[in-house]
Parts: structure tokens; sequence; C-alpha cells
């Protein structure tokens, strides 16, 4: 894998340079996003449904006498994403924590073609938006499992970064010990399907769409490694120098859109589902009020922390070269706007029940449980977050441990562990689950 990543990286920024921007009279800005990484939505997919760019570049031409116009290019992954930007293609992108920092390594250098981070989109603290899952009749049931195993990942990736450091952390060498297969996310969805890779490591919203379709069972949790995971939003600086009431426009456009998920979580979840394809369950389960992601566009120290300790891990697999993060992080254009704390309402679950438009929440697993099984209506979702990490994840696809009340773990090998630390626990079934609560 390490002698892949610079052959594979330097094959994805091959192009010619045909920088947009502006006329006289006309400018305009190339969007690259990642229209199923819901992680993004805010910078992207939810962002485009709104119109809350075209909006507010609407209202600066009101003020400038200008046309704004705006392209969207939409991608699987962030490498083709910074490929374009490197090649002056795309003027804004968002991208995952392990992309963002391939992207200033690779702009950096080539001169005027360097990029700026200028906000998140949203993160979890732990890293459980990186997660690994095999087939529902696989053997494996830990990662050390995997050893001489075909593990599909889209190499640069947030979540091909989270799998190859965990199994780094088992003992599991990525280059000797199993067989990497660089796919696109639907591509290895598919393969994992078919039988032709044995495990899947990819991020939002890949991992729980399979899990929730019955078409693959977790078997790591990223929020293991307790290490930040996020995404973020870079422009070109060329262009932003250019047209910095542009980058400005976006930044507000991304307020409105975080504005609005974090005020409408149902409403939002439905948006992104109807436009994308993914279940509205699944969107929800990373989306929501207490969804697997936080959304706020401040680029807080402990994101910037956690990418400066990406870098020599991304360094000794061969993934970036020289990287100044000082002079990629600009927090310039965001400090210049108003933006709003986050407050995340505290419930250990949900249910949604068929027919309903909003989800019951219960302050407890047992609560959640007594609150399906008394309800006698059909669950279209019920979310529960993980005893030990506090990944929120399907209720149903969960592993509970009994004794001395109900535990949930959203993997095998968390829930055996607290077994063989707890005499008289045992692992039982959700429909056992619901009947012991």
């Amino acid at each position: 894998m390490r002698r892949a990543w610079p052959a594979l990286l330097l094959a994805l920024l091959t192009g010619c340079s045909v920088a947009s921007g502006a006329t006289s009279s006309v400018v305009t800005v190339v969007v690259g996003y990642q229209s199923k990484t819901i992680n993004t939505v805010t910078a992207g997919t939810l962002l485009r449904a709104q119109g809350y760019l075209e909006r507010r570049l609407s209202a600066l031409g009101k003020r400038t006498g200008k046309t704004y116009r705006v392209e969207w290019q939409d991608y699987s992954t962030g490498a083709p994403i910074t490929a374009q930007m490197v090649a002056g293609k795309i003027d804004i992108g968002s991208m995952g924590d392990f992309p963002l920092l391939i992207n200033a390594s690779r702009t950096q250098e080539f001169g005027d073609g360097r990029t700026e981070l200028v906000s998140a989109t949203g993160y979890n603290l732990r890293g459980a938006l990186n997660m690994v899952v095999v087939p529902p009749s696989s053997p494996a049931h830990s990662l050390t499992d995997l050893r001489g195993k075909r593990i599909s990942t889209s190499i640069g990736s947030a979540g091909n970064g989270t799998t190859v450091r965990a199994l780094s952390l088992v003992g599991v060498d990525s280059d000797r010990d199993v067989q990497m297969i660089n796919q696109d996310p639907a591509v290895g969805a598919s393969a994992l399907r078919a039988g032709a890779v044995d495990a899947l490591g990819q991020f939002v919203a890949w991992p729980g769409q399979l899990v929730f379709a019955g078409q693959a069972r977790l078997l790591y949790d990223g929020a293991a490694l307790n290490l930040p995971t996020w995404h973020g939003v870079v422009v070109r600086q060329k262009y932003a120098t250019a047209n910095p009431d542009v980058v400005k426009a976006f930044l507000q456009a991304q307020l409105d859109a975080t504005a609005y998920l974090n005020a409408h979580p149902m409403e939002a979840a439905l948006k992104v589902a109807s436009v994308t394809g993914l279940a509205p369950e699944v969107v929800y389960l990373y989306n929501g009020p207490n969804g697997l992601v936080t959304f706020d566009p401040a680029l807080r120290p402990d994101l910037i922390s956690a990418l400066q300790k990406d870098i020599p891990f991304l360094r000794s697999i061969g993934g970036i070269k020289g990287l100044d993060l000082s002079s990629f992080v600009d927090g310039g254009p965001l400090a210049t706007l108003s933006v709003p704390a986050v407050h995340r309402p505290v419930n250990a679950g949900e249910v949604w029940f068929a027919g309903s438009a909003a989800t019951v929440t219960a302050p407890t697993p047992e609560a959640l449980l007594r609150t399906i099984r008394d309800s006698g209506k059909k669950v279209r979702a019920a979310y529960i977050d993980d005893a030990d990490t506090g990944t929120r994840w399907f209720a149903d696809k969960s592993y509970w441990v009994y004794g001395n009340g109900l535990r949930p773990f959203d993997v095998e090998a968390e829930a055996r562990a607290y077994v063989s630390s707890h005499p008289g626990a045992r692992i039982v079934d959700y429909p056992t689950a619901l009947r012991l609560a």
C-alpha cells in the first residue's frame, strides 16, 4: 500500500490548468463536493438543494453589479477534488481530514496552486465517522481476523486512513498482511455484497447504509481510536485573493445550511435522502441532533490538533511529503462572520415510528427498549448510544449485553470484552433485549 500511494495520487493530480474565475461582469465559482458523504452536506448536498449559495451571490451581485454563476461538481471521494483544484478547475471543495492534508501537501508543491482551509463542516471527536464492515455471514469477529483477506477502501480517504491505522494497532500490516483494493465507495459496497472482497473500510454514510440494509455488519468502529475525524472546506488561494466576497458568500451560505440542519434535523435528513438516494433512516443516524456528526463550521483547536497528529502517520505510509499546516489553515474569512455555538440535546436513544414526522427520545437504553416494546407500533429505525464509545448506532443491529441491566455495543468485540470481564453477563439478541427491558 505504501508503494501504491504516491503513484495513485500522482495519477489523480494530472491534467491541464484551466482556471475558473471572473470576466468583467461574470464571476464563476466551481464547487466540488461529495453528495453521498453526508458529513459535508452543509457545504454540498444540502447547501445546493436549498439554494443558499445562489441567494447569497444574488444579493452580492446587487451590490457589485456583477453576475455570479455557480457550477457544482459531484465526486465520490476527496482525491479527484484535489486533482481538479491543482489543475485550477475547482475553486472551493469539501473533503475529509486525510484528503485535506493531501490537498495541502500537493497544492503547496505548485506555487500559485496553493489552497487554504477556511471552515469545518462536521466532526466526531472520537472518530466514529469511519468504520470497517464485513458481510453478515463473515467469520471475522475482530480486525485480526482480516489477516490475509481483501479489504476494499478508497486510498487517500479518511476511511482508508482509519482502516490502516486501526490495523496497525492490532499488529496487522496493511502492506504485507492484507490486500488493500483501491475502489470508490459505491464500487466497494457492490464488491462486498458480491463476495469479491472480505471487508470494506469507508467513511460516512456507506457503513451505516450497508448495515441498515442488512448487507453488512459492523466489525470496527473508528471511535475506538479516540481521535477526532472531520471534514472541511478548502479554497484555491489564488481564487480567494481575487474573489474574497465570493468566499465570504460561500461561508455565509454554509452557515445558512448549518443553521437549517440544526434547527430542522428531520426535514434536512429527508431532503438529503431524496437527493442522494440514501435511506432517510441512515441520513438521520448521522445528521440527527444526537447523530454521529456534529455540524459546526468553526475551526476548533482540537480539530486542527488532530490534523497535526495525522501528518506523521500520512508521511509514514507515503501519503504526503512536505506540509506547512500553519500556512494552510486560514480562519480569517470565517472570523468576519457570526458563528453561533452548537448546542446538542442529550439522550441515550431515539425511535422513529412509522408514519411519524418526529422521533421519540429516551433517557436510557432500557427506556428506549420499553418505549419500542410497549408502543405496539411499527419502527422505521431505533438509535442507541454505544455503552463504551458513545457511538450512536441502530438498536436492532447492536450487540446487547444483559447483566445488571442492559448495555448496547455496536461491535461484537466490545460486547465480548465486557462479558469476559463481568461474570454472569451474557450477550442477548435484540428481541430478547426487548423482552428483558
